[in-house]
């Protein structure tokens, strides 16, 4: 598959997502959103994939949607057409029963930082800035950033950067919960991978309920959620991997998982 804005390539059971569309420092637009569709559709139906991993370039990870493509909006039915659209292929990001990775080097702003929300797992380099500057040009984060920033950073310190537009370093995404781990920019793609790899290691449908539950049970009440991960975990009791992994337990020895 040939694509004009994204390199993408398979490292045995990992999957890397580069960002390239230089020129215009990774913005998003229609083409952009189009081909990452793709991709996904594409990393949904290769049972290889194991982990995949979206990134940009050292200077830049994605800095929002195309102006050029924004200034065309005339109607809010062609806004909403649009933001539907990033919406929905954000979302299978989410949802994806494979865990993703954003290795953020540089800028993440507006769509760029809400598309490594949509990530399992945000790993930034010492020279990540990120932040949701829409305000500053009359309109909110129409990807997801009203609605994930919050529940990964709380609601004040979100209102904060949401009200502001203001951006934050590496060091203070970290501190404030937005990012997992800061590592230097050359260590950045080595750290991704070696996260990944660790996920590979796992019994992969143990990890596919997993993300599952964490995902559907936040935006249930308690009670509920807790019923449905007991459910969950009852049903992991019919699989091979879950067999293996006691008696490896028991026998003292690494389990050889076979992902069913």
């Amino acid at each position: 598959m040939e694509f004009n804005t994204i390199d993408f390539n398979k490292e045995g059971q990992i999957a890397v997502i580069t960002l390239n569309r230089p020129k215009s420092m990774n913005a998003i637009n229609n083409e952009f959103i189009d081909e990452l569709d793709r991709i996904l559709n594409k990393i949904a139906g290769d049972d290889e994939i194991g982990a995949v991993i979206i990134t940009g370039s050292e200077k830049v990870f994605a800095v929002g949607a195309d102006l050029k493509e924004i200034n065309s909006i005339a109607m809010p039915v062609d806004a909403h057409s649009f933001v539907s659209r990033v919406q929905c292929v954000f979302n299978k990001i989410e949802r994806s029963e494979k865990p993703f990775i954003a290795a953020v080097s540089g800028l993440a702003l507006g769509g760029g930082c809400e598309l490594s929300m949509a990530c399992d797992i945000r790993i930034a380099a010492e020279n990540a800035m990120f932040g949701q500057p829409e305000i500053k040009v009359g309109v909110i984060p129409g990807a997801g950033g009203t609605q994930r920033l919050p529940r990964l950073i709380g609601m004040g310190r979100a209102k904060e950067l949401l009200y502001t537009g203001d951006p934050v370093d590496a060091l203070e995404a970290y501190r404030i919960g937005l990012v997992n781990k800061v590592v230097p920019v050359k260590a950045l793609m080595d750290e991704a991978k070696k996260m990944a790899g660790k996920f590979i290691r796992q019994p992969g449908f143990t990890l596919r309920i997993t993300k599952m539950v964490v995902n559907d049970g936040i935006n249930m009440d308690l009670q509920s959620a807790l019923a449905y991960e007991a459910r969950c975990f009852e049903l992991l009791f019919s699989t091979e991997d879950q067999k293996e992994g006691v008696k490896a337990f028991v026998e003292k020895r690494k389990p050889v998982f076979k992902n069913r």
